[in-house]
């Protein structure tokens, strides 16, 4: 596992920095990330971790206004990475930057708490103006995956809206639990079933569903009301 680089707390001068850190286990690219944030003078790099349990542990007491993730990390994956995040740091604003673009991918950063979704490889402005945006309230996104989010909600609600009705009410708890973020295991606990128990109520929600995703999921749930 490799170390994380954290820039020590005196150096970062407050007011208007935006504080970033990143989450990536290539090491060159986490450090072309750092030479590219290191260039713009309103940004600064404060810690890069190549693990997702390294930035679990460090990164909400660092509390960066942003953190860079890529989804396919050693260990824990990047989407379960921002769900501890979100609750952890909530003040951070999370922003995917992955080789990634499936839609299941996509979608479940999204409903996991991630601001934003960009695909590499990234230009340096492209990169800048991401961080800029999302530590704004934006939500950046590479154009084609912006569009697979706005085709997703314009897909026709009849029948996600008849498959919702036939959910059992075991089924319809769990899929309001995942809506609120919670992991497969959290939500067994929850209810007193097994791991295995959740895993099955989540894949016949699916299948009532007619999605492929935790993301395509809970947009429908969200959608419904």
């Amino acid at each position: 596992m490799s170390k994380a680089a954290v820039e020590s707390p005196e150096t970062i001068r407050p007011g208007g920095l935006i504080t970033v850190a990143i989450v990536e286990d290539d090491a060159a690219v986490r450090s072309s990330l750092q030479q590219i944030l290191k260039a713009a003078s309103d940004v600064r790099c404060v810690a890069a971790y190549g693990s997702a349990e390294e930035a679990i542990r460090a990164l909400p007491k660092l509390a960066p206004k942003v953190a860079i993730l890529d989804i396919n990390l050693p260990g824990m994956s990047g989407v379960e990475c921002v769900r501890h995040l979100a609750e952890g740091s909530p003040e951070t604003q999370i922003m995917m930057l992955t080789v990634y673009d499936h839609n299941d991918a996509i979608f479940d950063s999204l409903s996991a708490g991630a601001h934003g979704y960009l695909v590499k490889p990234v230009r340096a402005a492209e990169l800048l103006a991401a961080v800029r945006d999302v530590h704004a309230g934006g939500a950046p996104m590479t154009s084609n995956i912006a569009r697979r989010v706005v085709q997703a909600f314009k897909k026709p609600a009849g029948p996600a809206r008849s498959g919702m009705e036939h959910l059992s009410e075991r089924e319809a708890e769990v899929l309001a639990l995942l809506a609120q973020g919670y992991l497969y295991k959290e939500i067994a606990a929850k209810v007193g079933v097994s791991y295995h128990t959740i895993h099955a109520h989540v894949r016949h929600i699916y299948e009532k569903l007619h999605v492929r995703s935790r993301g395509q999921a809970v947009a429908l749930y969200n959608r419904r009301g």
